[in-house]
C-alpha cells in the first residue's frame, strides 16, 4: 500500500506538473506576464474533460450503494459543460457576466432535466435521493472544478500549482504526523484514523511549501503565504472529510481501486475540489 502510494504518488506529480508547464509554454503563460494567447489552459481543460468520466462513474457507484441513482446520461455532459465553463468564458467581452448567466440556466435546465429522468424512468420512488445526488454530482464535480480550472486562467500556473501542492503535501503532512504522533481524534465518526495532531502536521507542510512557492516564485509576501498554508491545511482535511462523509454513506473504503495506493479518482481530487473556490478568492483579495 505504501509502496504503490509513493510509486504512484511520485508519478502522478511529475505527470501533473509537466501537464501544467507543458499547458502554460504553449499558451504563453510560463513566464511573468502573459502574452500572445487569447485563451489560456487548454491542456488542463481537456484533462479535467477526461477525469469528468470516471469521477461520475465513482460517485454513481458510491450513490447506488447509499440506495440514490446517478443519472449519467445528463451528469456527465452536465460536469463537463460546467467544469469547464471558465475556459470557454475566456471567448466572450464580459466574461463574469457570462459565467453568472451560464451557471445561473444551466443549474435551472439541468434541474428540469433531472426531474423530467426521474419521472420517466423511476417515477416518485427515491425522488428526493435521486434528486439530491444528481445535484450533488454537477455541484461538486462540476462547479467546484470551475472554480480550480478558474485559479489557473486567472492567476497563472505556479500561482495554481501552489494552491495543489499546498493542499496536497498538508495531505502528506497529516498522514505523517497522524502516524508517529496522533492520539486525539479529529473526526472519529466520519474518519477515525484523523488526529489533531495529523491536523498540526498539515499546517506545518502546508505552510513550508506555501512560503517555498511565495518565495520563489514572488506570489505573495511571507506573511500571507503562512496564513495561506493554515487556512487550506484545514480546508483540504475537511474536504477529505467530506468525500469520507460520501464513502462511509456507502460503507465503502474507497471510491475505486482506479489509482493504486490511493483508492479512486475522488480519492485523489477531493481536497483540491474543495478548496478551488477559496484558493479563489485569497488570491483575488491579495491581487
Amino acid at each position: 500500500m505504501l509502496k504503490h502510494r509513493l510509486i504512484f504518488g511520485t508519478l502522478m506529480t511529475v505527470a501533473f506538473i509537466g501537464l501544467v508547464l507543458f499547458d502554460a509554454w504553449l499558451d504563453g503563460s510560463f513566464g511573468s506576464e502573459k502574452s500572445y494567447c487569447p485563451v489560456y489552459a487548454t491542456l488542463l481543460t481537456t484533462f479535467l474533460v477526461i477525469v469528468a468520466m470516471p469521477a461520475n462513474l465513482e460517485l454513481s457507484s458510491l450513490a447506488n450503494s447509499a440506495g440514490a441513482k446517478i443519472f449519467l446520461p445528463i451528469t456527465i455532459p452536465g460536469t463537463i459543460l460546467l467544469s469547464t465553463a471558465w475556459y470557454w468564458a475566456q471567448f466572450f467581452e464580459n466574461r463574469y457576466e457570462f459565467m453568472a448567466l451560464f451557471f445561473a440556466f444551466f443549474l435551472c435546465i439541468y434541474l428540469l432535466l433531472i426531474f423530467l429522468w426521474q419521472g420517466i424512468k423511476f417515477a416518485s420512488v427515491g425522488a428526493f435521493a435521486n434528486l439530491g445526488g444528481n445535484l450533488i454530482a454537477l455541484i461538486y464535480l462540476g462547479m467546484l472544478t470551475s472554480l480550480v480550472l478558474a485559479v489557473r486562467i486567472d492567476f497563472g500556473p505556479f500561482a495554481f500549482l501552489m494552491y495543489i501542492f499546498v493542499v496536497k503535501c498538508s495531505d502528506i503532512g497529516a498522514y505523517t504526523a497522524g502516524r508517529l504522533f496522533g492520539r486525539h481524534k479529529f473526526s472519529p465518526v466520519l474518519s477515525p484514523k484523523k488526529t489533531w495532531e495529523g491536523m498540526a502536521g498539515a499546517c506545518i507542510f502546508a505552510a513550508v511549501v506555501s512560503s517555498i512557492f511565495a518565495k520563489v516564485f514572488g506570489i505573495m509576501g511571507p506573511q500571507q503565504a503562512i496564513l495561506f498554508g493554515i487556512i487550506f491545511a484545514f480546508a483540504g482535511q475537511l474536504g477529505d472529510l467530506a468525500e469520507s462523509m460520501l464513502k462511509r454513506a456507502a460503507e465503502k473504503k474507497d471510491s475505486s481501486g482506479s489509482v493504486p495506493g490511493f483508492g479512486g479518482i475522488l480519492d485523489v481530487i477531493d481536497s483540491p475540489l474543495a478548496t478551488g473556490v477559496l484558493a479563489y478568492l485569497f488570491f483575488m483579495l491579495i491581487s
